[in-house]
């Protein structure tokens, strides 16, 4: 237990923001520990917004994490950096970030408890460290926090739109101009809850800048770049698919994987396009503040095989 006598330092301040800053833990952690009765002030429960007063005496008790049902997997997976507060992973196509309905293993989650297993307790039960996602089938750069403090830096970085964030498309045809915005609110679609369009029951803003790359098979695809500036759900997949250029292989949104079948010029690329089990998106770039330092990092992972091969492909036709 930690205890602390309000002198000058901390004189007005709430008491949930004053114990975040001392023990470097989430300010809404600080709240549900003040809560539950493990911070008191003058050995007494309080509520977060508590104003401190000199002579004050704040005591703090940290629980253990909470036990987890979650299973640590042995699940091979390519850590691009990690330090005392962070993991940068390259997520591989197929591999759910979380557990959810009917999924308890295989996921990320699993495959990150067996290589960290202090995990457990930052951010939630049942999805410890994590600040952000990828679809199952979108491949790339994730980030996962190993800290309270990284946890709520991160979360923050992401919900304030100070992050990087670069991923690859192949799709079908070719936009034009070459680069162009798309803003379109997203939401819930009126017709299926389980999709998300710009037909939706309370969209939410949703904007994504786009670049061509490079054009393929004679104009029938082309590799893009998008620069998503906000965090909605699918909001990639919805947005090409909205202006008539699903991305080649999604199972859900604007025929991508019929369409890119249909276009294809050659008895091999029509092949190819039948094997083609997933969205053709991958996560190129992720930028962002390192919580404790403040330095910008950037990390970059390599488009995987299935994604590669289909391009090389295509770029000889």
């Amino acid at each position: 237990m930690a205890e602390y006598l309000i002198e000058s330092e901390g004189v007005g301040e709430r008491i949930d923001k004053f114990v975040s800053r001392k023990e470097g833990i989430s300010r809404e952690f600080a709240k549900k520990l003040i809560e539950s009765g493990h911070i008191t002030l003058n050995g007494e429960r309080t509520k977060p917004s508590r104003k401190l007063r000199r002579g004050d005496i704040v005591s703090v008790t940290i629980p253990p994490p909470e036990p987890t049902e979650l299973k640590p997997e042995e699940i091979p997976i390519r850590v691009l950096y990690q330090d005392d507060h962070l993991i940068v992973v390259d997520k591989p196509p197929g591999m759910p970030v979380h557990p959810g309905a009917g999924v308890r293993s295989g996921t990320l989650v699993n495959a990150l408890l067996s290589l960290f297993p202090d995990l457990p307790g930052i951010g939630g039960v049942e999805r410890p460290g994590i600040v952000h996602r990828l679809d199952k089938d979108t491949s790339g750069v994730m980030v996962v926090a190993k800290s309270d403090l990284a946890h709520q830096s991160l979360i923050e970085q992401f919900k304030s739109r100070k992050v990087e964030k670069r991923y690859l498309a192949l799709i079908c045809g070719v936009p034009k101009p070459r680069k162009f915005t798309i803003d379109m609110p997203i939401g819930r679609s009126i017709g299926d809850r389980k999709k998300f369009s710009v037909n939706a029951v309370n969209p939410k803003e949703a904007v994504t800048e786009v670049e061509v790359l490079e054009e393929l098979a004679g104009g029938r695809y082309s590799l893009v770049e998008a620069r998503p500036k906000t965090g909605r759900t699918h909001q990639i997949r919805v947005h090409l698919s909205h202006i008539g250029y699903p991305i080649v292989g999604d199972p859900v949104y604007g025929g991508g994987r019929r369409r890119a079948i249909k276009e294809a010029p050659t008895r091999e690329i029509k092949e190819a396009m039948e094997r083609v089990e997933r969205q053709m998106l991958h996560a190129r770039l992720l930028g962002f503040r390192h919580p404790a330092t403040g330095e910008w990092m950037e990390f970059e992972a390599p488009m995987p095989r299935d994604m590669l091969d289909l391009l090389n492909l295509l770029r000889k036709s």
